[in-house]
């Protein structure tokens, strides 16, 4: 258990560890909501703290970075790609080239400025235990939402997604997965919990369907870009309450 714990979380962010193989991490990412909880800790702990000595805009800015900087960038990475991928015109071999293309289009930078701006004003609108908790709350949801897309999705092509759809297959992970963030959200968020869980779960069966669409299945960006967008959404849930 602790070999899985240590690989996804050393996957999910810049925290290193020797058990960090891809082949390790997808037989565990039914652990992502753990990882999820590791970052959410960390970083809604420096939000509680912030948010009530610093004007709420600069804590926003200090934690969107944090979050960036804890990921190593790989999840926004991943945005970037997805929206030029999506935007791209043409048949899905041409929506795959472009998503695959390590150049970033501008697709890719409006839509990371816009997140940007959404996780600026979103965290904005929060402080104290209320932020430290969307903060926390939000990293589970936006793990749940890669765990989900890797039971019901194929990958689009034989590349990282696809040891992640083969090993979340089993309905006994899918159903750790599930529990390990939606209980506590749904405990500690309240109504506003299981709003959040409704809408998230929601998004995520709607990017899965998006990307099916445009790509022929899912890939390492889809998970990205799902995360990504799933933590927005659910810190606007929770800012908006």
């Amino acid at each position: 258990m602790f070999k899985g714990i240590s690989s996804v979380v050393s996957f999910l962010t810049i925290i290193p560890s020797k058990n960090s193989e891809l082949e390790t991490v997808a037989k565990n990412m039914y652990l992502f909501p753990i990882a999820g909880a590791v970052i959410g800790l960390i970083i809604g702990a420096a939000g509680y703290g912030l948010s009530l000595f610093i004007q709420p805009l600069v804590t926003g800015l200090i934690l969107t970075g944090s979050l960036v900087i804890i990921t190593g960038i790989h999840h926004t990475d991943a945005l970037c790609d997805f929206a030029d991928g999506l935007m791209a015109k043409g048949t899905k071999e041409k929506k795959l080239k472009a998503m695959r293309d390590p150049a970033v289009g501008s697709a890719g930078v409006i839509t990371v400025v816009l997140y940007a701006a959404g996780m600026i004003l979103a965290i904005s609108m929060m402080k104290g235990f209320v932020l430290f908790e969307a903060i926390l709350l939000s990293e589970l949801m936006a793990k749940l939402s890669m765990i989900i897309q890797a039971n019901r999705g194929l990958s689009a092509w034989q590349g990282l997604s696809s040891p992640f759809t083969q090993y979340m297959k089993d309905p006994r992970k899918l159903a750790v997965g599930v529990g390990l963030a939606i209980i506590p959200t749904v405990i500690l968020g309240g109504m506003t919990g299981v709003f959040v869980v409704i809408s998230c779960v929601g998004l995520s069966f709607l990017l899965l369907a998006v990307a099916n669409r445009s790509f022929g299945g899912i890939s390492g960006d889809v998970f990205g870009a799902s995360n990504e967008l799933v933590r927005l959404a659910s810190l606007l849930i929770f800012a908006s309450a």
